[in-house]
């Protein structure tokens, strides 16, 4: 897993945009998962940007499967990942084993946290125990310590969290700090602890600083540094090719 780079390619809101056919979000979705492949990149994850209270709607589940499933049609050596911004881990990995997706990316894996949809707790047992009941222990659990966009509601340290995830059975655990240097310290202490799953950066990470974030870590989530300057959330064009171009060269150095 090492220098495992991961391209987050955000959906546009399904409720937002309801008006929107499905041939639309295949457009978008293939359009810029192109730009990502044909630059380097060989794992995107693909990101449900719809608000829910708690579970995932039918609709986010229809649709997440059916655009997973165009973009392992069109790149069927993709590593593909799925996120959905319910906390519903069930849906996620539901969708994994729909469209042949590898990895699912759930938050808030262990302990209790609130964030700005409300409360909560601990998708690691739910998560692992749906997976192993349907049958599909080889779908990858990344799984967040601490995600920056919650607040626990409790003050366990990071290497402890760290620590609970890996117990609870995440396969890798994506570590991300208030920035870059306080994500390689959450990095060094989890290390310390005895973590040994091999760990992700979830955020900070740009061109500058990524040869020192796979020093620390086995592979980084990257988007927001290769977005092209000025491009709005729904263009078919929202990655820029040269910023790819210049992180995997930076990779590859």
């Amino acid at each position: 897993m090492r220098n495992h780079i991961v391209a987050a390619l955000q959906v546009p809101a399904f409720q937002k945009t309801g008006a929107r056919p499905m041939s639309w979000y295949e457009d978008y979705v293939l359009s810029n998962a192109r730009t990502f492949v044909a630059n380097g990149i060989g794992a995107i994850k693909l990101q449900d940007e719809t608000v829910e209270p708690q579970d995932a709607a039918p609709r986010t589940i229809a649709r997440m499967s059916a655009l997973g499933t165009a973009l392992l049609r069109e790149f069927p050596k993709l590593d593909l990942g799925i996120i959905v911004q319910a906390h519903d881990p069930a849906a996620a990995i539901a969708i994994a084993d729909g469209c042949g997706a590898g990895f699912v990316r759930l938050k808030v894996f262990t302990g209790a946290a609130v964030n700005a949809e409300g409360t909560r707790t601990a998708l690691g047992p739910s998560a692992v125990a749906y997976r192993d009941g349907i049958g599909r222990t080889d779908i990858r659990i990344f799984a967040d310590v601490h995600d920056r966009t919650a607040v626990p509601l409790a003050p366990v340290p990071n290497d402890v969290a760290a620590q609970w995830a890996a117990k609870l059975g995440a396969d890798a655990l994506v570590i991300t700090g208030a920035g870059f240097e306080d994500t390689l310290k959450r990095i060094e202490s989890a290390r310390a602890r005895g973590i040994r799953a091999p760990i992700l950066i979830g955020g900070s990470v740009t061109r500058s600083n990524v040869r020192q974030a796979l020093t620390a870590a086995e592979g980084v989530i990257v988007s927001s540094s290769l977005r092209r300057e000025g491009a709005a959330p729904d263009a078919m064009d929202r990655w820029d090719p040269a910023r790819i171009r210049a992180l995997m060269d930076e990779v590859a150095a």
